[in-house]
């Protein structure tokens, strides 16, 4: 577990979509001086697998994970570049 307030919020939010793979990278220093990171937004990065994406598309992944910390943006979390994969294109059982 993330000793990272957010970061622990986000593992805590995402796990409701019962993720067999989740990472979560703060991606924030990359972006200091971007117009986003003013006030202390944060950027991050996230690979998530899961089987709750079998059988749907991409960006209907993309809304799911954004679902559970739409809350969270733009403020404290500006960007979140996801990644997302089923179980079967990972190589998970």
């Amino acid at each position: 577990m993330s000793h990272d307030p957010l970061q622990a919020l986000i593992t805590e939010r995402l796990a409701t979509l019962d993720p067999v793979v989740l990472e979560i990278h703060d991606e924030s220093h990359l972006h200091v001086g971007h117009a986003g990171a003013q006030g202390g937004a944060r950027h991050f990065r996230v690979r998530i697998v899961s089987k709750r994406f079998e059988g749907i598309g991409t960006l209907a992944c993309h809304r799911l994970v954004y679902d559970c910390v739409r809350d969270l943006m733009p403020h404290p979390i500006h960007a979140l570049a996801i990644t997302a994969g089923t179980t079967q294109t990972e190589g998970h059982p």
